[in-house]
């Protein structure tokens, strides 16, 4: 009986011996291979999703970086636009991509606001952040030949006729949406909200009669402000927009002052992607941000850049899903 409970506990002690030094060798591989990828990455395209239609800043910003890094990637980046659901659509994708690199989100700051709406079921915290790029305000605009010449003839107007002015916006619960909604609690008036896939088809609309304003960025409108066919009313920031210097902020007009943070947007990879493919990413696409061409192409779109790395970046996306998560109930925008 002793040599057998003696041989059985020596037996059981090598299985574990040779079980553990398997695992060693399996980890060891499991290692190497991580390190081969790593230094052979990127072996093909990479894919940028945007989670909005084409267009847009989103999409406009999104296509000149992907060009312009490029450069310091040895492949083509492949911008591929996800639409639906004011952007979740595209998320979602994003988050459950992969972690290998090989797909990258262009990162609104709607991934903040749509889970306290109830139209995300994931967070910031499903992302590994690799960098940010810019940051826009909000310029409340209307066409050149609306009746208002002044953000404060447009608000009495909405305020003598509630519910009558269409306010276009880039979908429920977009930040363009939370601009308009915090437009109506700070001044009483009340709009009709319009929702679009992306602030693009919310500018065409304007173009095209279908709404009669709209509260996206400088950039999305500058073109068309310079052609005279739209007409900026009041810049929602604490300064005036580089993009359109001659527009006064909404708190020079009316003195009412709206603690409202804007757009910002950035670049992420899938959660469990490895930390050196990550950092190879941030590095490529923070050079692509300093490229000369991509500059001008920001200065001349006025779209403000403002770029931070990858820890920086999850500290601003912390910051705003913690600001939306009181906001948003406050509203009594929650779906949940």
């Amino acid at each position: 009986m002793k040599r057998t409970t003696r041989l059985g506990i020596w037996t059981a002690a090598g299985l574990t011996v040779i079980l553990l030094v398997l695992l060693s060798y399996q980890m060891s591989g499991d290692d190497s291979k991580r390190k081969k990828d790593s230094a052979e990455f990127p072996r093909k395209p990479i894919t940028l999703i945007v989670p909005y239609a084409a267009g847009g800043g989103t999409d406009t910003t999104a296509r000149a970086l992907a060009k312009a890094t490029e450069n310091y990637l040895s492949q083509p980046i492949v911008v591929v636009n996800r639409t639906g659901g004011g952007g979740s659509v595209g998320l979602m994708e994003g988050a459950n991509a992969k972690g290998d690199g090989y797909t990258v989100t262009f990162l609104p700051a709607e991934l903040t606001t749509l889970p306290h709406l109830g139209l995300l079921p994931i967070t910031y915290e499903k992302f590994k952040p690799i960098a940010q790029t810019n940051f826009d305000p909000s310029a409340i605009t209307v066409r050149a030949e609306a009746p208002w010449q002044t953000v404060n003839e447009f608000l009495d107007f909405a305020k003598a006729h509630p519910s009558e002015v269409k306010m276009g916006n880039a979908g429920t619960g977009s930040i363009w949406h939370l601009a308009a909604v915090t437009l109506e609690r700070e001044t009483g008036v009340e709009f009709a909200h319009i929702p679009f896939e992306g602030a693009g088809p919310a500018v065409s609309a304007l173009m095209d009669g279908f709404v009669d304003a709209v509260p996206v960025s400088p950039a999305e409108v500058k073109k068309y402000v310079d052609e005279g066919k739209l007409r900026t009313l009041a810049i929602n920031a604490n300064e005036r927009s580089a993009a359109l210097p001659g527009v006064p902020t909404l708190e020079e007009q009316t003195g009412i002052h709206i603690n409202f943070t804007g757009t910002w947007r950035g670049l992420a990879v899938p959660k469990d992607t490895p930390d050196d493919i990550a950092q190879l990413l941030a590095g490529a696409f923070i050079k692509g941000t300093e490229d000369k061409e991509f500059r001008e192409y920001m200065q001349l779109g006025g779209l403000g850049l403002r770029v931070t790395d990858g820890q920086a970046f999850g500290q601003q996306l912390k910051e705003s899903h913690d600001l939306f998560a009181g906001m948003i109930p406050e509203l009594g925008l929650s779906r949940k």
